[in-house]
């Protein structure tokens, strides 16, 4: 059976869509059968950052709400051998969608994936409820900056009571050069405040930025300090899913 890697942030515009297209990407590389379900509704980018913006006929509301099948949703990304979309609604009413639809449609998914991804909303509204139905594990991803660390951890709390269990975090956009300055919050910093186990970091970098913009994930190029970095994340967030 498969397991549900849900992938969180508690605000907007800290990479969460790109990590969780990376995630993905960098597992099914790795010879893993993968799928990854946007459930930004109104507000979809993972299609974007796959490139694959032209290709959505069907999204996740029609596969809860029973207008099509599972596999008529599925999008396949040519470039890697097990990766697949299921794309996000861009209108917010199209469905009445529910945490059990959700539930029911990762234990389907399961008995075909090795790995479900869902790409959860950012903030701490509904939809998260909606998007951690099925999840086995959560991953927070942050900035060190104040307000993100805080809405990191007021998500968090928010996971525990939602049961999510198994749950850790990164940090995304660093800048060592500003926390060596003081200027913003240093690692350690966010580890007094996070209580979930951090499983990496990740240096800002304009190419990743740039590589999503142009549809493609920055770890399809092999031997890159970013390519190892990522595939060390992935490894660790996949031993804490595996340890019982």
């Amino acid at each position: 059976m498969g397991k549900v890697i849900l992938v969180a942030s508690g605000k907007g515009g800290v990479g969460k869509t790109v990590f969780a297209s990376n995630a993905g990407a960098k597992l099914a590389l790795q010879g893993h059968k993968v799928v990854l379900i946007d459930m930004n509704i109104g507000l979809r980018n993972m299609d974007i950052c796959l490139g694959l913006e032209n290709k959505v006929v069907y999204d996740v509301a029609d596969v809860l709400s029973g207008v099509c099948r599972i596999k008529q949703a599925l999008i396949k990304d040519r470039r890697f051998t097990n990766l697949y979309l299921i794309s996000a609604s861009q209108n917010r009413q199209k469905a009445e969608i529910t945490p059990l639809h959700m539930k029911v449609l990762c234990n389907k998914l399961k008995k075909n994936f090795d790995y479900i991804i869902i790409d959860a909303p950012a903030g701490v509204d509904e939809n998260l409820e909606i998007a951690a139905a099925g999840a086995d594990i959560a991953v927070i991803i942050t900035v060190p900056e104040y307000a993100a660390v805080r809405d990191a951890d007021a998500l968090d709390h928010l996971l525990i009571n939602l049961g999510v269990k198994k749950r850790t975090y990164v940090i995304n956009m660093v800048k060592s050069n500003l926390i060596c300055s003081g200027l913003i919050p240093s690692i350690a910093e966010i580890a007094e405040v996070m209580r979930p186990e951090m499983v990496g970091i990740i240096q800002y970098d304009e190419n990743i930025h740039i590589a999503a913009n142009n549809g493609i994930p920055i770890v399809y190029k092999e031997g890159t300090y970013i390519e190892k970095n990522f595939t060390k994340i992935i490894e660790r967030i996949i031993a804490i899913l595996q340890n019982k």
